[in-house]
């Protein structure tokens, strides 16, 4: 269990929260999360970088593979410390307080609300697209759309459990559909053609394909940020975590042989919107393909919106928790047993940003930040191991083996991310530091003080 710093400024015992998420709560949230309206537009890159259909699809196939060491170190982080909080509790347990805090810091800042607020625009855009929404109105869908799921994870954590796996299910069904009846239609001419003139060529496309793929794959750890109301930890964690890997690479790979086998090479690395192009090369389908391709993306990104406003509060609740955080955020109510005040005022924050702009921007460039956190909690693995007193429920295999895979793949985003926008990376990493540091060393110090006031007395 954790071995988490007591201070005079956490929560009492009565406001942790309880275990009642199972393995399929479980799933749904690391899958929910993983697919999203990535996997629209992830396809021409990666086609684009791999040069050939066949190239595409092994690409799938490793990325897929590639992922799941990954999944392996959360099992055991998730194990060793089953409490909500996730990428916080293991920089915390691996004896860096600052590290931990400052994860929190830009999470809450620059990624987690602004992440709602995309996904919740874009739902509504496309919904616009059957309805001509103005752009104000569309503000106000988007609003809308987060004030319904911020309702239905703050009334119940069970209930949003039940409604995670429905929306996640449901949302693998259109793919399941397109997959089903495209396999029918598939040309493989298209799938066995070589790479088509000026394409990337050999091994160095294929690697190429495998780093485009890894964005698809991201978001799997999210349930980690739940561990503490996972029943029985032991086992459900590292099954779930396992089974998402599972199923995301099974989809991915399916999806990607349709959508190379109706297309050919060159028109898919140069689509804009290649699931909705070979979608309309289906005879069945036709001209309907950019309405059935729009509500696949709504129903698609609402599991992913659901997710985020599920998971997400769980780390600054955490942190309230240790006294690195408004105390407030730590608050349980006493009916629902959720954390409604980091739900809440998250969800505001989301809301707010809604109305701003360039809010893509500014999630891009902090993208790697998000990254850099990714890699460094693979690489707690080889500090905690050393630590006396670290118990995982669960241990992987080859460990060593599996955390320098799952930081390599990491790496290969930091690398291609930092040649995207190497200045605004910096200078928001450089906002980071320079405005989280100062305010974890206030609250540091005011824990010390409170927990010496309360030694005295």
């Amino acid at each position: 269990m954790s071995t988490k710093e007591k201070s005079g400024n956490a929560a009492p015992a009565n406001q942790d929260l309880k275990r009642k998420l199972g393995l399929g709560a479980a799933v749904a949230l690391s899958v929910g999360t993983t697919i999203g309206s990535g996997i629209f537009s992830s396809l021409q890159t990666v086609a684009a970088a791999a040069g050939c259909a066949a190239f595409t699809i092994l690409a799938f196939v490793i990325g897929g593979l590639m992922q799941v060491p990954a999944n392996l170190c959360y099992a055991e982080l998730a194990t060793a410390y089953p409490e909500d909080g996730g990428q916080y509790v293991y920089f915390r347990e691996a004896g860096s307080r600052p590290l931990a805090f400052l994860c929190g810091w830009i999470s809450f800042w620059a990624t987690d609300p602004p992440s709602i607020s995309i996904m919740a625009i874009a739902i509504a855009n496309y919904l616009a697209y059957f309805t001509k929404f103005s752009s104000l109105t569309t503000k106000f869908v988007a609003t809308g759309l987060v004030l319904i799921f911020m309702v239905v994870h703050l009334r119940s954590v069970e209930g949003g459990g039940k409604f995670q796996s429905f929306i996640t299910a449901f949302k693998i069904l259109p793919f399941a559909l397109l997959i089903g009846i495209g396999l029918f239609y598939i040309k493989g001419d298209y799938i066995s053609a070589p790479a088509v003139a000026g394409a990337p060529v050999g091994f160095a496309a294929l690697l190429a394909g495998i780093s485009a793929t890894t964005w698809s794959f991201d978001g799997m750890g999210a349930v980690c940020y739940m561990t503490g109301e996972i029943k029985e930890p032991k086992k459900t964690m590292p099954r779930a975590l396992i089974i998402s890997v599972i199923v995301v690479t099974v989809l991915y790979v399916l999806l990607s042989t349709v959508v190379t086998g109706l297309l050919p090479q060159q028109t898919l690395a140069a689509s804009d919107a290649p699931v909705a192009q070979a979608a309309a090369q289906i005879p069945m389908i036709g001209g309907a393909a950019g309405t059935i391709t729009a509500i696949m993306a709504i129903i698609v990104i609402i599991g992913s919106l659901s997710s985020c406003i599920m998971f997400q509060p769980r780390i600054e609740y955490a942190m309230a928790k240790d006294g690195l955080f408004f105390k407030s955020f730590a608050k349980v109510h006493p009916k629902w047993e959720t954390p409604y005040f980091s739900i809440l005022v998250q969800c505001a924050v989301a809301i707010v940003l809604i109305f701003a702009s360039s809010l893509s921007d500014l999630l891009g460039y902090f993208t790697l930040v998000a990254l850099l956190k990714n890699f460094m909690t693979f690489g707690t693995i080889f500090v905690l191991r050393r630590k006396t007193g670290y118990d995982p429920l669960w241990k992987m295999p080859c460990g060593h083996l599996m955390a320098g895979i799952a930081m390599f793949m990491t790496g290969t985003l930091i690398v291609s991310t930092f040649l995207w926008a190497p200045i605004p990376g910096l200078i928001c990493a450089a906002l980071v530091v320079v405005t989280g540091l100062p305010v974890f060393h206030y609250w540091d110090k005011k824990n010390k003080v409170n927990a010496s006031t309360e030694k005295a007395e």
